[in-house]
């Protein structure tokens, strides 16, 4: 009998299966053409072209064919829904099959390996449960490397309080800081005012972190 985490595991994967069922990649509301804000951050971080980079719940999103086009080597996509990740197989083309693709419930991810740089633009938001963000905090530390960069992109003090369905927390840079703990070294943030295909203007929060011990 599934225990319950499997059962809260598979229902937000159905979720998300749902939601990128009936929506077009281009119109859910978190898309950008272009994310500049997460190109700039991870290129301030300093990682290299061959350093190994994960984008944890990053679907269809179109960052992973930009980082392609800028010369990185070692992609990794993340997410609970397969269909999401079928969408972003489909954007990246011919170059999918040099990207590592992983369907997988991020707050229960046994890593094989280390990353060097984790990227998360909107899913810590949806975590409203202090055990959600343990489990997260779990898996981060499993995953990056010793002195790795997190980049995390969450809805801002003045963001909306619901998405896709769901209930969602609304960050500061200070805050996140305080949910990630000492281990990690806030060293950049801003805040992006956000336009979805709807017209519907969002506030994110965009922060960069070092891990530091």
């Amino acid at each position: 009998m599934p225990d319950e985490g499997d059962l809260i595991a598979r229902s937000a994967r159905d979720h998300w299966d749902a939601i990128w069922g009936k929506a077009d990649p281009d119109q859910v509301s978190w898309f950008e053409p272009r994310p500049e804000v997460s190109l700039r951050l991870i290129e301030e971080s300093g990682v290299a072209s061959r350093d190994a980079i994960i984008d944890v719940g990053g679907g269809a999103s179109l960052l992973t064919r930009q980082l392609v086009d800028a010369g990185y080597e070692d992609l990794t996509v993340l997410d609970i829904s397969s269909r999401g990740l079928a969408a972003g197989r489909d954007r990246v083309g011919s170059a999918a099959r040099d990207i590592e693709w992983i369907q997988a419930d991020l707050l229960r991810f046994e890593p094989a390996r280390e990353w060097d740089l984790w990227h998360d633009r909107a899913v810590f938001h949806f975590l409203t449960e202090a055990a959600d963000r343990e489990a997260y905090r779990g898996a981060l530390r499993r995953t990056l490397a010793a002195d790795g960069h997190v980049i995390l992109a969450t809805f801002g003090p003045q963001g909306p309080t619901r998405c896709s369905g769901l209930d969602v927390r609304r960050y500061s840079a200070d805050m996140l800081a305080d949910e990630l703990g000492p281990e990690f070294r806030l060293a950049a943030s801003c805040r992006e005012v956000h336009t979805t295909p709807g017209g519907v203007v969002q506030q994110f929060l965009y922060a960069r972190f070092r891990m530091v011990g």
